[in-house]
Order: structure tokens, then C-alpha cells, then sequence
């Protein structure tokens, strides 16, 4: 797609406040592919000012006409998916099957999702003598990361929508163009006027101006833990209602009982999806200490099914590929034992890290408990129940997790005692209905299903 020169504003692409640009970098080849503006804190005041003015009309819109409005914007995402994946791929750089089914397909089916809420979701309840209404928080400021970009996007502007509010979207500085295509789709949907708005630019300036804003209600951001640190504590001076989806450090646990082949072979292909950018990824992976050398050994052989170049695309940008290498080394410093992979650069072109497998990892090294952010696995032993579940909970991040076990009961009752706000059960299957968000400092708030909506949502009740 052609990139457009403006920001998306009030429902028309109006020009930047201010001539400074953001270049997108193609990370498989390198090569400059265009340039969006770097916005200012004037474009987000006129965003904001655009959002706020539509508000009302927007939340007196029947819920069934909000419905109607999300169910043509799926339906546009769904006839554009193969741009939306060709996209996607040029800036991000991921292989184009992954592009398809999961970078323009999920975001399908959650639109989808919220479509279907905002036509049967419960704003109005009854209890006792009160009548309870659950009514748009106002305008939100989006902020979203780049490893899924258009999902990100989706999984915070459909649910707004649905509950009434407008938003300002302030999505990350390597992806803009995919945002600039999902404005268009909200266009051709039909959203009113400044229901919708787009901002692009960099995060300590736009982002910063976003969260900040006096007239942003809410700020539903997802990225770093750092960041959202200090999101949390500009909202917090200004009594501003947060949602934040941060890092994780997810523990892929393989009980006793489990099938440890398929353990090993869905735990691999879960963190290579993507590059490993996943803030969700298990990559921790707990084996108990009789079976260990033969999991290290299965997991080997798996990841070298994931050759870089084809089945695993280049991180993002050369600080996160420096980033993860030096992540490498690091492990490799603190006596980790590489069983594939390593800290060289497969290829001579391009953002590109090998799929790395450490053996011999312990719970208190910088692998096994700080986010790496690429195609790197960390195999660590237990002893026994107890301490599993003692590793398994032994960081600071509660985001997602596994447990593998030969009757799921099993499995369910380890990951009832595991601190984190999503757990796959045996290869469970991705549910968009789902609540997705994090214990701890992996976030405050919830994305997804009606969890999701409820986050856009408050409440009033009146009594007689």
C-alpha cells in the first residue's frame, strides 16, 4: 500500500501539524519502504478534540447500530485480509502464511466477536430497588505494540466501540502502515466522523502526549513493563482510568505424565511463532529431572525445523535483534548450555536471530527471568511437584502459560495454583471470547470477550 502523509483525523487524512517524518524498515531485506509522520502534540490535541466531539453521538447510538457498525468493519478486514497480510509482512517482516492466518485472520473473528457483544451485551441490569447502567468510559487513547499489529489494534478499538466510546489510536513507530490501513477499513465501514482517529509517531512524544492528555479517559496500552510503568503513573496523577498488557515470562510446564514429545513440539513452535515476539510465549519450559536430557533432546530436534529465512521471519528492528544476541551471550555467560542456535547471525541480510535452545538453565539466571523477546527457549528441571509450581511462579510476570499432563484434570489442578491470568490446558486451542491479561507486572485490566468490554465500561446505578 502507499502510505498515507497525514493522520487520520475527524474522519478525513488531514496534514501533519509538524514536516519531521518516521521511517519503515522493511527488517527481512533492510530497505527503507516509506514514511509516515511523526506526530506531534498538536495532532494529538486535534485527535482528541475530534474524539471528544463525537462521543456523545456515538453513545447514544443504539447498541444495535454500534453492532452493525463493528460487523462492516469485520467484514472490510475480511475482504482486505490479503493486503492486510502483504502488509504486514513488508513491515514486520513475517513469513507470509503467518501473515494470512494470523496477523489479517484473528483479527477477523475478534471484531467479529464484539459485534456480536455489542448486540447482546447487558448495559442495563436490575438488583433489588436499583437499576445498574453500564455506560462508555469516554475517549480512549489507544497505544499499541508492533509484533501483531493489526491485532492489537482490533482487540482494543472493537471493544471500545461496542461500549460507546471513541477512541485516538497511537499505534508503534516499526508498524504504522498496517494502522493506516485499519483507518481506512473504519472509513469504508461506515464509523461516524471522529469515532475513530489515527495518530502515528513515536512514543515519548505522541505516546507520551496521548497519555497525558486532560481529555483522554482512558489509556489501554500494551508493550513493555517499563512503559507501562510509566503510563501507569502519569494516569495515576491525573485519576485516569488504565489498562495495561505488559511483558511476560510464561512457564510451559511438562508434568510427569504428560506426552513429552507433543509437550516439547507445540512448546517450540509456540515461542518460534512469530520470531518469539509474543509477550505471551512460553518460553520457560519445566521438565522433571528424569526425562530432562530426552526433552532437551526432542527440542533440539525440533527447532531446527524453523529455518530463519523461511519458517521463522527477522526481528523488527536491529536494536531488537542486537537485544536478543546479547540476551544469547548472556545466557552463555552464565554457564547455560546451547543445545541449538547460538548468538551468531544466521543470515548476512536482515533483522535475523538463530532459534536458540539453552539446557541447563537455573531459575535465577537473566534468561529464565527477564523477557527476551525472540526465538529463544530456556529448558530448567524440577525435582518434583512443588517445585515446579516454585519455578513456575518464580518471576515477576504472570501473563500466560501451559501445563501438559495425561488427564486434563491433573493438568487443571496445577494450573489453578499457577500465578497467571491465562493457562493452555494440553494444547488448548486460542478462544477470542477468552479474558487475556496478566498477573502482577504483567498488567492491570483484560482483553477479549466480554472481560474486554467491561474495561471500557462504568457504572452507574439509581435507586427507586
Amino acid at each position: 500500500m502507499k502510505a498515507h502523509d497525514g493522520m487520520y483525523i475527524g474522519g478525513a487524512w488531514r496534514p501533519a501539524a509538524g514536516t519531521d517524518t518516521v521511517e519503515v524498515v522493511n527488517p527481512a531485506d533492510e530497505q527503507v519502504i516509506a514514511h509516515v509522520p511523526a506526530g506531534t502534540a498538536e495532532d494529538v490535541d486535534a485527535a482528541v478534540r475530534a474524539a471528544r466531539a463525537a462521543f456523545p453521538g456515538w453513545a447514544a447510538t443504539p447498541p444495535a447500530e454500534r453492532a452493525a457498525r463493528i460487523g462492516a468493519l469485520r467484514d472490510v478486514l475480511a475482504a482486505r485480509k490479503d493486503e492486510i497480510a502483504e502488509t504486514v509482512t513488508a513491515e514486520l517482516g513475517s513469513p507470509l502464511p503467518m501473515s494470512q492466518m494470523v496477523h489479517a485472520g484473528v483479527p477477523v473473528l475478534v471484531a467479529g466477536s464484539y459485534a456480536e457483544l455489542a448486540a447482546t451485551y447487558a448495559f442495563e441490569e436490575r438488583h433489588g430497588n436499583s437499576t445498574v447502567f453500564l455506560e462508555p468510559v469516554g475517549v480512549v487513547g489507544a497505544i499499541t505494540p508492533w509484533n501483531y499489529p493489526l491485532h492489537q489494534i482490533v482487540a482494543k478499538v472493537a471493544p471500545a466501540l461496542a461500549a460507546g466510546c471513541t477512541v485516538v489510536l497511537k499505534p508503534a513507530e516499526d508498524t504504522p502502515l498496517t494502522a493506516q490501513l485499519f483507518a481506512e477499513a473504519t472509513e469504508e465501514a461506515g464509523l461516524p466522523a471522529g469515532v475513530f482517529n489515527l495518530v502515528t509517531g513515536l512514543g515519548p512524544v505522541a505516546g507520551q502526549a496521548l497519555a497525558e492528555h486532560a481529555d483522554v479517559d482512558l489509556v489501554s496500552f500494551t508493550g513493555s513493563t517499563a512503559v507501562g510503568r510509566q503510563i501507569g503513573a502519569t494516569a495515576g496523577g491525573a485519576i485516569k482510568r488504565v489498562a495495561l498488557e505488559l511483558g511476560g515470562k510464561s512457564a510451559n510446564v511438562i508434568l510427569p505424565s504428560a506426552d513429552l514429545a507433543k509437550a516439547v513440539n507445540v512448546g517450540i513452535a509456540n515461542v518460534m511463532s512469530n520470531s518469539g515476539q509474543t509477550c505471551s510465549a512460553w518460553t520457560r519450559m519445566l521438565v522433571d529431572a528424569e526425562r530432562y536430557e530426552e526433552a532437551v533432546a526432542l527440542a533440539a530436534a525440533a527447532v531446527a525445523k524453523y529455518v530463519p529465512g523461511e519458517r521463522v521471519g527477522p526481528l523488527v528492528n536491529a536494536k531488537q535483534q542486537a537485544r536478543v544476541r546479547g540476551y544469547i551471550e548472556k545466557g552463555i555467560e552464565e554457564g547455560a548450555r546451547v543445545v541449538a542456535g547460538g548468538p551468531e547471525a544466521p543470515l548476512a541480510t536482515g533483522y535475523y536471530v538463530s532459534p536458540t535452545v539453552f539446557a541447563d538453565v537455573t531459575p535465577e539466571m537473566a534468561i529464565a527471568q527477564e523477557e527476551i523477546f525472540g526465538p529463544v527457549v530456556s529448558i530448567l528441571k524440577y525435582e518434583d511437584e512443588a517445585d515446579a509450581l516454585r519455578i513456575a511462579n518464580g518471576t515477576v510476570y504472570g501473563l500466560a502459560g501451559a501445563v501438559w499432563a495425561a488427564e486434563d484434570a491433573e493438568a487443571v489442578a496445577f494450573a489453578r495454583r499457577m500465578d497467571t491470568g491465562q493457562v493452555d490446558i494440553n494444547g488448548g486451542r486460542f478462544n477470542p471470547l477468552a479474558p487475556f491479561g496478566g498477573y502482577k507486572q504483567s498488567g492491570v485490566g483484560r482483553e477479549l470477550g466480554e472481560h474486554g468490554l467491561a474495561e471500557y465500561l462504568q457504572t452507574k446505578s439509581l435507586q427507586f
